[in-house]
């Protein structure tokens, strides 16, 4: 029937099912009044894919996961930092408390964006049933986002309902972070086991007079990586782990990249 309108009640869904109390970096406690997404309650919604500090961009480096490294270390530094929660991957975005040098106004000017920043006002919500302890994972959106209901953002849904394009950019974002939650500590704890991260000081010199030193982080040591031999070797590649380590190893030369984009703010500075 034209105009009828089934209701999404899982615009996407995952393969398996998780604790609804497991870690979930997708969601924040800057999300004030997140609520699942429809496609009748929802259908007019229009949100705003812009960036800006005000949204948490103008940050320094970016939390990121294995499948992000490849187009991650096209642009960015990729380093290792030990948390809590366990070994972390970030890519370097500055040099400066709360500076994005890829970020301009309300733009990134990079080709590519972590995922983290990508999800926008979106996040992951564990939705459970009647007396059933875990959770399934729904899409949700915070309806106090100042981007969210601007007249000249993007739609999510379709005339009859169906998921638009932005849409699904979304939920493949989404499902990418909440994947990454599930598979990177045991790749990480791969690269730490195999003696590949190297505890360093990274130093910076973006001028003569300007050294920037970025304390406690691991990097992947590039002469472990090439002594490799064996079935250390062998396990490191079946596993897919090897790749990440070249790429991370290979990033490293996107530090000058930084420099480039730090030295004309300096000069105007004087």
């Amino acid at each position: 029937m034209k105009g009828r309108r089934d209701v999404v009640r899982r615009p996407f869904s995952f393969v398996g099912r998780h604790r609804a109390d497991r870690p979930d970096p997708t969601t924040g406690p800057e999300r004030m009044n997140p609520v699942q997404i429809n496609n009748i309650d929802h259908a007019n919604l229009r949100v705003s894919p812009r960036a800006g500090s005000a949204f948490g961009d103008a940050a320094n480096q970016a939390l990121i996961f294995p499948a992000e490294f490849e187009e991650a270390q096209r642009e960015f530094a990729i380093i290792f930092r030990r948390r809590d929660e366990g070994l972390q991957a970030y890519a370097l975005l500055g040099l400066d408390r709360d500076e994005n040098l890829f970020l301009a106004g309300d733009y990134w000017t990079s080709r590519y964006v972590p995922a983290s920043h990508q999800r926008g006002p979106f996040s992951i919500g564990m939705v459970r049933s009647s007396g059933d302890e875990v959770g399934e994972p729904m899409l949700h959106i915070d309806l106090d986002d100042t981007r969210v209901g601007d007249s000249a953002g993007l739609p999510l849904f379709l005339e009859h309902g169906g998921n638009t394009q932005y849409l699904d950019h979304v939920t493949g974002v989404l499902r990418l972070l909440y994947q990454g939650i599930e598979t990177a500590p045991a790749a990480y704890a791969a690269l730490d086991e195999a003696g590949l991260l190297t505890p360093v000081t990274l130093t910076v010199d973006v001028s003569e007079e300007r050294r920037y030193t970025i304390p406690d982080v691991l990097v992947v040591d590039v002469e472990h990586l090439a002594a490799l031999t064996g079935e250390p070797l062998e396990r490191l590649h079946r596993s897919g782990v090897l790749r990440l380590a070249i790429l991370a190893a290979a990033s490293l030369g996107n530090i000058q990249q930084l420099i480039a984009r730090k030295q004309p703010l300096l000069s105007q500075i004087g």
